[in-house]
Order: C-alpha cells, then sequence, then structure tokens
C-alpha cells in the first residue's frame, strides 16, 4: 500500500515534483504553485508516460515540457481543465464529448475566461484540441490501464495498477464550490465509493494526492455544511459560522460560492 506522503521531491524553477514509485510504474505529482493551485500528474511505466490534466500558465508549461525530455508521452487525458492548449500540441489529447463541451460551452469555459481576465497574458487560454473522443470503461495508453468513469461535467480517471482515482477536487482542509444540499450529498456518495473501493491514493486538480483518511474528514465537512446552513437564515450568517469551525481552511473564494448556492 502507498502511503501519499512516501514521495521523493525534485525541485523545479517555479513548481516542485513529487514522485511515488510503485515499482515498475511511477506517478510525478506536479506541484505547479501558480496562482490557482493547479496539479498536473505524469504516470510513467517503461519510459512511456501519460499526463492527466495540463498546466496553464506559461512559465509551468515551460518547465513541465523541459522536466517530460527523456520520457515518450503517449497521450494526455484533458478533463476538468481544458486550458494550456500549447503545451504538448502533437500529443494525443483523450475526454470524454461531455468534458469537451464543458471546456467549450460549459463551466469550464467560464472558469478559462474569468482567469484570462484575471491573469492576461502569461495564462495559456487556448483550449486543448481533443483527438480522441472517448467513453466509459477500461482502455490501455503507453501499456497502462486507465478506467473511465463520466461525470457531470467531465470524467474521473481509476489507474488500477496504482490503485489510485483521479477526480477534480477534494481537498480536505479547505472549502469546496457545494452547489446546495443535494450536490453535497452527491459528493458524499462519491467519496463512500472511493473508500468502500478502497483506494490508496486520491488524485485531484488542486492538491497534493490525498488518501482515504482524507475522504472520511471530507464527508464530516459536507455533513457539517448542510446542518450549519439549515440553521442559518442567510449566507453572511452561514459563512461566519463555517469559518468560525474551521477556521485553518484555505478557499475562501470557494465559500463564497457555495454560500451564493445555498441561499441562492
Amino acid at each position: 500500500m502507498m502511503n501519499k506522503n512516501t514521495f521523493t521531491t525534485v525541485k523545479l524553477t517555479k513548481g516542485e515534483m513529487n514522485i511515488y514509485d510503485f515499482g515498475g510504474i511511477k506517478l510525478h505529482a506536479y506541484k505547479t504553485n501558480d496562482f490557482i493551485d493547479d496539479e498536473v500528474f505524469i504516470i510513467e511505466k517503461n519510459g512511456k508516460a501519460v499526463i492527466v490534466e495540463s498546466p496553464c500558465f506559461f512559465d509551468n508549461i515551460e518547465e513541465f515540457t523541459k522536466y517530460l525530455s527523456d520520457v515518450q508521452v503517449e497521450g494526455m487525458f484533458i478533463a476538468y481543465h481544458g486550458a494550456g492548449g500549447t503545451f504538448l500540441s502533437k500529443v494525443p489529447k483523450y475526454a470524454t464529448q461531455n468534458a469537451i463541451d464543458y471546456s467549450k460551452s460549459g463551466g469550464g469555459k467560464a472558469l478559462v475566461d474569468n482567469f484570462t481576465n484575471a491573469f492576461g497574458g502569461i495564462f495559456d487560454n487556448t483550449i486543448h484540441k481533443i483527438t480522441n473522443v472517448i467513453g466509459e470503461g477500461k482502455m490501455t495508453i503507453g501499456g497502462i490501464v486507465f478506467e473511465i468513469q463520466q461525470t457531470a461535467e467531465a470524467f474521473d480517471i481509476v489507474i488500477p495498477e496504482i490503485n489510485a482515482i483521479y477526480t477534480h477536487m477534494l481537498g480536505h482542509d479547505c472549502h469546496s464550490i457545494v452547489a446546495g444540499a443535494d450536490h453535497a450529498d452527491g459528493m458524499i456518495a462519491v467519496l463512500n465509493g472511493y473508500i468502500e473501493k478502497g483506494y490508496d491514493l486520491i488524485l485531484t486538480s488542486h492538491y497534493t494526492p490525498e488518501d482515504l483518511k482524507d475522504a472520511r474528514i471530507k464527508i464530516d465537512y459536507l455533513k457539517d455544511l448542510k446542518k450549519i446552513a439549515a440553521n442559518c437564515g442567510d449566507a453572511d450568517g452561514f459563512k461566519a459560522e463555517v469559518q468560525k469551525r474551521y477556521p485553518a481552511y484555505s478557499g475562501q473564494n470557494y465559500l463564497d460560492m457555495t454560500a451564493g448556492f445555498f441561499y441562492a
């Protein structure tokens, strides 16, 4: 079993690479240190690599491309993060149809537009061109098996050989965007599913790799949010109470959005 803290670190100019060695297969978790705390993953086996998501700031793209110079990149999954389209533009890009729609015209596009306004020229707002539209189920790229699970916005990826799942967000000590009580219930059900399956690592695009203990912490937080919302009359009261209970949590902007959903 792989512990989430068992890795070696390679410092890059801006970001850092945390490398988990599973023997025949390695996971490189790239912590970008960019303005939106992006995390990008490389799954490497026998000198071949598959990348999960894309960096989207030009300086990160540059150092990440350099880091990849000694592996052969066989493909890239673009799920929730469609921007950064100049990165490895010749490599096959895999996505489900709903992920393509999310980046082109849905919530993903709205985010990219916001980031373009916020960050300007340092942010690569070109959208990756998907070469391979995929569906649910198992597939193999570069000799590595992946299992695709469609979600409301895009898709999650199970990597059986390292007993891990990639999803958009977990973050056991930061706020998340929770679009009301029903959405919280949906998130709880998903996390309970991870616990049932017994994954060693949960990979997300905005946090270092987490584990099932973190999933349980998040479930308790989501249940608590629902209780607080049921007892508070307005968004400000809700936010104050959540901050009182979780003073060390990051992601204040996400809490603001959550309050907006609960008190629409």
